[in-house]
């Protein structure tokens, strides 16, 4: 399934849209350098973060007018998601997901589902985390949690892991089997409460990067969960995963690639700029121009690829699920190399935790983890390439 957005009516002119994103850039450069000193030396997201990304109104920016949210095109979204991306790996994920994870329980929702539940997601009022991954499975139909159904309740039993805001969440979006299926024609998709009995939530502790943002080990031993909280019928949970969900996530993860490349780049070129050796800065060294140049062509190369699958999604084409793999590929791989020469241009004193150029490096390690491994991405694309010589056309959900 590859659902096209929701049309909404364009909540902004372009005049209006220009002074959010300076807005938006002031905050990133100000408050937002503040919030990093603060996460990174507390080693957590303090609750007040989330609180005023909700007063400003940056967790509703892409929903639906007549949802709440701001109503702006997917697109132009992303142009904001860049500059967020400039700033802590921790408040570009919670901007991030809370634009985002709405998509996947509205195209399934009922009306009082809706009402429940994504209308208060699409305002940031209700904190959903996407929670998907197992410790002994893959990310896809291999899925191992089972519910079995009693009446109007499900009994869920399990594990999860590497779950983003999985501690901290109102609502897991959870996806399992029916006792005794396999394949994706026995999952479901569950919206269970944070405070179901029957479930052990463990913090995973720190990580090399992404500082901050909690990442839970989810241990379920029967936990009941009403029936009338399942998204969709039963065998359709993988497509509540994927179908309509997963394309755009994956084409906004890459943009925060390119956001958080070009703030090493920054980083970079002011550093080259200030630091002498020699008699001459090191801006004026072949070696670290070219270098400079190099990542200046990769990160916009990236974000016009980006660019470019996100207006096709918005387009209803069934080419953007694959081209969302290409964007984030690209992305990633582009992310590495402007990070490593990013660090190289700042010698020595790059590898200290004194230097922003440092945190930055750790974050974009991450970034080849989120929505897929880079090994995902191919597979997809390569599905796509042999497809006209398979006879078919492929399976275009962007699922794994």
């Amino acid at each position: 399934m590859n659902q096209a957005p929701i049309s909404s009516p364009e909540s902004l002119d372009e005049e209006a849209f220009a002074a959010l994103k300076a807005e938006i850039a002031a905050y990133v450069a100000n408050e937002g350098e503040a919030w990093t000193e603060r996460i990174e030396r507390e080693r957590a997201v303090p609750p007040e973060l989330r609180a005023e990304l909700y007063e400003r109104g940056y967790l509703s920016l892409a929903g639906p007018i007549e949802y709440g949210g701001r109503g702006i095109a997917f697109s132009r979204y992303l142009e904001l998601l860049e500059l967020f991306a400039m700033s802590h790996a921790s408040l570009r994920m919670i901007v991030h997901v809370a634009n985002g994870v709405w998509r996947s329980v509205d195209q399934f929702a009922t009306e009082e589902q809706r009402e429940r539940y994504v209308l208060p997601a699409v305002t940031g009022a209700l904190t959903v985390a996407f929670t998907l991954t197992e410790p002994t499975a893959g990310s896809g139909a291999d899925i191992r949690s089972e519910v079995e159904r009693e009446g109007d309740t499900y009994y869920l039993s399990g594990e999860k892991h590497l779950i983003t805001f999985g501690v901290s969440c109102d609502r897991w979006l959870l996806f399992a089997r029916l006792a005794g299926t396999s394949g994706a024609e026995g999952t479901v998709a569950l919206l269970i409460d944070r405070e179901t009995p029957g479930v052990r939530v463990e913090d995973m502790g720190e990580s090399l990067g992404v500082r901050g943002t909690d990442h839970a080990h989810l241990v379920f031993e029967r936990a009941p969960v009403p029936v009338s909280d399942r998204l969709g019928e039963e065998g359709a949970g993988l497509q509540v995963a994927f179908g309509g969900f997963l394309t755009p996530s994956r084409i906004a993860v890459a943009m925060t690639c390119v956001g958080l490349a070009r703030r090493a780049q920054e980083l970079a070129a002011a550093h080259a700029t200030k630091r002498v050796t020699f008699g001459k800065p090191l801006s004026q060294r072949q070696a670290i121009s070219f270098a400079l140049a190099e990542n200046a062509a990769d990160i916009e190369a990236s974000r016009q690829l980006v660019l470019h699958a996100a207006r096709r999604w918005e387009a209803g084409d069934p080419e953007a699920a694959v081209l969302s793999s290409m964007s984030k590929l690209t992305a990633v791989e582009m992310l590495t190399r402007v990070t490593d020469k990013a660090l190289q241009a700042h010698g020595g004193i790059g590898f200290w935790a004194s230097s922003p150029i440092e945190r930055v490096y750790r974050d974009a390690r991450a970034q080849r983890f989120e929505e897929g491994t880079n090994e995902i991405q191919k597979t997809i694309i390569a599905r796509e390439v042999f497809a006209p010589y398979h006879g078919d056309a492929g399976d275009r959900t962007g699922g794994a």
